[in-house]
C-alpha cells in the first residue's frame, strides 16, 4: 500500500479512536505554552501540569522570567527533572523574547526556533496549540517511536523523522497527527511491551509480527 494511502487509514482509525485527542499540557496564553513546553523535555505532562500553576501565577509576562534569580527559578522547576538546563534555557528565552520580540512570543517558525532552548519540536507545540498555524508536524518520543514502528521513517533523527511525515501527512491533520499517536502511543504502542493484538492500526504495521513472536516465545 503506498504511503500516503496507509497514513490516511491510519488517521481515520486513530482520529475515532482518540477522539478528545489534544495536548495535556495545560495553559493559558503562547508564553504559558512555551514554558510548559520547556518543562516537559524528559518529563511527564502531569507532573509539568503540577508545577505549572504556582509559575504562572508568579511569573505573568516574559520580563518576569528574564528577571527571575536562576537559582530560586531552579528550585522552583527542580521537580521536572533537568532543572539547570532548564532554567538556564526559560529564563534565556524570556530575556530574548524581551529584547528582540516585545515581550511576546512570535508566531512562526524561523523566529521561534532562535529562541535558546527552542527546537523545531517545540516550536511547533507552541504554533500549533496557541497560533493555530501548522508550519511543521512536532516529533516527541511517541511520534518518533511510533513513525519507525509503522514504517513511517527509517530515521531516528527527529527532524529527519518529522522530514518524512511532513511529506505522506495531508497539511490538514498536521496538528492532530501528533496527538492521536502520542495517545496511542500511551495507551497501546508502549516502548518495551507494545499490545500488538489490541492494536486498532496492526494491519498498517510491519513491526506487528516481530513484536507478537517476541511475547509469545516468552
Amino acid at each position: 500500500m503506498p504511503q500516503k494511502e496507509k497514513i490516511l487509514k491510519i488517521i481515520e482509525i486513530l482520529s475515532k479512536e482518540y477522539p478528545d485527542a489534544r495536548t495535556a499540557l495545560d495553559f493559558a496564553s503562547p508564553l504559558e505554552m512555551m514554558v510548559a513546553t520547556q518543562l516537559s523535555a524528559q518529563c511527564t505532562d502531569k507532573r509539568v501540569n503540577m508545577v505549572t500553576p504556582a509559575l504562572f501565577k508568579k511569573y505573568r509576562t516574559a520580563k518576569d522570567y528574564a528577571n527571575a534569580d536562576i537559582k530560586k527559578f531552579e528550585q522552583e522547576i527542580r521537580s521536572t527533572g533537568f532543572y539547570h538546563n532548564k532554567a538556564r534555557n526559560i529564563i534565556g528565552m524570556a530575556k530574548k523574547l524581551v529584547s528582540d520580540f516585545n515581550g511576546k512570543v512570535p508566531d512562526t517558525m524561523e523566529k521561534l526556533i532562535t529562541l535558546p532552548g527552542v527546537a523545531r519540536k517545540t516550536a511547533n507545540v507552541v504554533l500549533n496549540n496557541t497560533f493555530h498555524k501548522f508550519e511543521g508536524i512536532a516529533v516527541d518520543t511517541h511520534v518518533l517511536r511510533l513513525s519507525l514502528r509503522l514504517g513511517l521513517s527509517s530515521f531516528t533523527d527527529a527532524v529527519k523523522v518529522e522530514r518524512d511525515l511532513m511529506e505522506i501527512v495531508p497539511r490538514k491533520y498536521w496538528g492532530k497527527f501528533t496527538y492521536i499517536i502520542v495517545d496511542h502511543g500511551r495507551a497501546i504502542c508502549d516502548a518495551k511491551k507494545p499490545k500488538c493484538p489490541e492494536c486498532v492500526i496492526s494491519q498498517y504495521c510491519p513491526s506487528k509480527a516481530a513484536f507478537i513472536r517476541k511475547f509469545w516465545s516468552k
